[in-house]
């Protein structure tokens, strides 16, 4: 409980502290801009846009522009799931990243990715799905063979948080050269 509000009020800070600078001149430094990601907000949305309905409703945002997902944490399966073969292992793994495209592609999946480091809570990665219930949420899993073969075992957790988080992956697509 201690890691998870540590990890949500670290994000909280990091993303409330961004600021935009603009280009200086003449070899000055920028005046601060908009809050936001280095380079400015996306085209869409600028300093100057207010509240827009069309754009909560189509999110499914509440009255604070937020929505419940699910938080899936994956985990590090059982000693019994270690896969030595290094084929089968790499297969695997092939059939988790075709599984995380498919996911993205039904508009399940609206966020993924592997922990940084080492932890000793033995955390992996995460996903965060947009489906109503964990046992939705545990039927899409089952598509994942790293899951299905007990490679990753899996928490789920309801999660409140901006329903402007699915916006990313179009950006995300323009800045990533490779993918999995």
């Amino acid at each position: 409980m201690k890691t998870t509000v540590l990890l949500a009020f670290a994000l909280g800070v990091s993303l409330s502290s961004c600021t935009v600078y603009t280009k200086g001149q003449n070899g000055q430094p920028g005046a601060p801009g908009s809050p936001g990601i280095a380079g400015g907000p996306p085209p869409e949305i600028t300093s100057a846009d207010t509240f827009n309905q069309k754009l909560a409703d189509s999110l499914g945002a509440d009255e604070r522009g937020m929505r419940t997902y699910m938080l899936v944490i994956l985990k590090t399966g059982s000693q019994d799931a270690v896969i030595t073969d290094k084929k089968k292992r790499e297969e695997l793994f092939k059939g988790h990243f075709s599984n995380m495209t498919e996911m993205e592609k039904t508009g399940k999946l609206k966020m993924a990715g592997p922990f940084a480091t080492k932890n000793s809570l033995n955390y992996r990665g995460i996903f965060l799905l947009d489906v109503k219930t964990e046992t939705e949420a545990m039927e899409i899993l089952q598509n994942d063979p790293t899951v299905k073969a007990g490679i990753f075992n899996v928490e789920i957790l309801p999660w409140y948080g901006s329903a402007a988080l699915p916006m990313h992956l179009k950006y995300h697509k323009k800045i990533s050269k490779e993918n999995p």
